[in-house]
């Protein structure tokens, strides 16, 4: 357990070796909106980043989004008129990212929209086990 933000961060994915996927992207700010360069880590139905890519066990995650809270993800060139862009929507927030190239995009919404579904079947699966056994 950590800090994060003031508040505690509870996370028992090993975030710092063998992740589903990981790269540089640019992130708007939560609330100064100026754009800003992080280390981006999927592994375990979560995307955390990082100001730097050398990521340790004792790295504290700049952010978290929790895939099982993800809506959609599609590019968003044409939203925020930036090149490579793409578009997470959660129950919370819509949060906008700028890859490095249009392969690296495609990768990341190939990526997260695959945690998405297997997020959603593990769930599905859940509902359907509590259901027969009641």
């Amino acid at each position: 357990m950590s800090l994060f933000g003031g508040r505690k961060l509870e996370s028992d994915v090993e975030f710092w070796h063998n992740p589903d996927r990981s790269g540089w992207l640019m992130k708007q700010g939560e609330y100064i909106k100026t754009w800003r360069r992080r280390w981006f880590v999927l592994k375990q139905g979560k995307i955390f980043w990082f100001k730097s890519d050398v990521v340790t066990p004792d790295s504290v995650p700049r952010g978290i989004i929790e895939v099982k809270k993800c809506l959609s993800i599609k590019g968003a060139e044409d939203t925020i008129n930036k090149p490579h862009a793409f578009e997470i929507s959660t129950v919370d927030d819509n949060m906008f990212f700028i890859a490095d190239s249009d392969k690296e995009k495609e990768d990341w919404i190939n990526a997260v929209g695959r945690a998405i579904v297997k997020h959603s079947r593990s769930l599905l699966a859940d509902d359907q086990a509590d259901y027969t056994t009641r």
